[in-house]
């Protein structure tokens, strides 16, 4: 027998508090105790996105909270701009396509990222831009991009900013109010530790203001009517109950760890599993800051990833995940999101280096632990 370990980049593994709160009897959406419920998680949604606006929850994954920001603040013939640098970059452009808007792609290479520069010389040559899509986290690739840059680049001008943190929050700092990002969404199965099936949608008051222009068609997206019914502090539709009650435990415990705590453990867990992978003479992906929610690693020369994800699972019962689209056969991510400690990387880690013995990959054992050891060693 051997443990399981869930190391993808998403969905992350649930905390036992978690489950056994959404493990609770089943409670209406429609009576005081939900409201209580729901009081408690709309607050503790702003404290995460740092925000004073309401963080509207919506069910489905981060991927509809994603076109539900797209279609209440824009109409079809506008122009946007999407930094394009991985497999969500992308899917910012099928989704702006659907809606019948005019593409400014901001391409860059996977593993690299598209500076704040260079998106403020395309705002400033292109006034007709109404609208900036972005990742923060790209999973894909395990690039995080300049957020920040990137609302100083949209501010003052026309154009809103919308980020996609599915990723990234509750993993790495996002200031919305402080930064001027004018739209978030995220999604439950990644930082804060919850099954997927839950996703959430905040805009600052710039996009809000776009939001009674927009034109396009929604109904169960249809954010004016959400905000009307989270005024109340009901929801509008029937809600995943279960999943609203772990997200009061999850919020609970990241605000009992701290939200600076929080992002200054995930950069641990980041730096540590880097530093375990490149003392196996590993390459990693990106070529720009990497994100702390995931490592993405080049597979060794002559060996597909598909076979390095497929020897752990294997071998070792532990569920990693490999390259996407293009990047297919050519990567490999170690997830460390969420509910992730220490000891996760070491396993992590110490699996890897079996799993290229395995493959024919000279490997100096116990190399990987020491360097990442190094770093959990290091005085806060």
């Amino acid at each position: 027998m051997k443990k399981y370990q869930l190391m993808a980049p998403g969905p992350t593994p649930v905390p036992s508090q978690v489950l056994l709160a959404m493990a609770q009897p089943m409670i209406h959406h429609r009576t005081p105790e939900y409201q209580a419920l729901f009081t408690e998680v709309r607050a503790g949604l702003k404290a995460l996105v740092q925000t004073a606006q309401d963080v509207i929850p919506l069910a489905c994954s981060g991927t509809g909270a994603m076109e539900a920001a797209v279609v209440n603040t824009l109409s079809a013939g506008e122009t946007v701009a999407v930094v394009n640098a991985g497999k969500f970059g992308e899917r910012w452009m099928e989704i702006a396509k659907t809606y019948g808007m005019n593409i400014v792609e901001l391409r860059a290479p996977f593993g690299d990222t598209v500076p704040a520069a260079r998106l403020a010389e395309t705002l400033r040559t292109r006034s007709e831009i109404t609208a900036v899509l972005a990742q923060h986290s790209e999973s894909s690739t395990g690039v995080l991009h300049d957020v920040r840059g990137y609302a100083e680049a949209t501010r003052g001008t026309g154009a809103i900013l919308i980020v996609d943190a599915v990723s990234s929050l509750g993993i790495a700092n996002l200031e919305m109010d402080t930064w001027g990002v004018d739209a978030v969404v995220a999604g439950s199965q990644k930082g804060l530790m919850l099954p997927p099936g839950l996703a959430f949608c905040a805009l600052s008051q710039k996009a809000w203001a776009r939001v009674a222009t927009s034109r396009l068609p929604k109904y169960y997206f249809n954010l004016t009517e959400e905000q009307t019914w989270l005024v109340k502090n009901e929801p509008r539709y029937t809600p995943p109950v279960s999943i609203v009650v772990g997200l009061r435990e999850a919020l609970r415990m990241l605000q009992a760890e701290g939200l600076a705590n929080v992002f200054k453990r995930h950069d641990r867990l980041a730096r540590a599993t880097r530093a375990g992978v490149e003392a196996l003479g590993l390459q990693l992906f990106p070529r720009a800051t990497p994100t702390p929610a995931l490592t993405a690693v080049t597979s060794p020369r002559g060996i597909d990833s598909e076979k390095i994800v497929a020897a752990y699972a294997q071998a070792h019962n532990i569920t990693i995940a490999g390259g996407q689209g293009e990047m297919k056969g050519k990567l490999f991510r170690l997830g460390h999101m969420g509910y992730a400690a220490e000891f996760d990387v070491i396993i992590a880690l110490s699996a890897l280096e079996q799993v290229l013995a395995d493959l024919g990959v000279p490997v100096d054992f116990g190399a990987s632990m020491r360097a990442a050891q190094k770093i959990f060693a290091e005085k806060a």
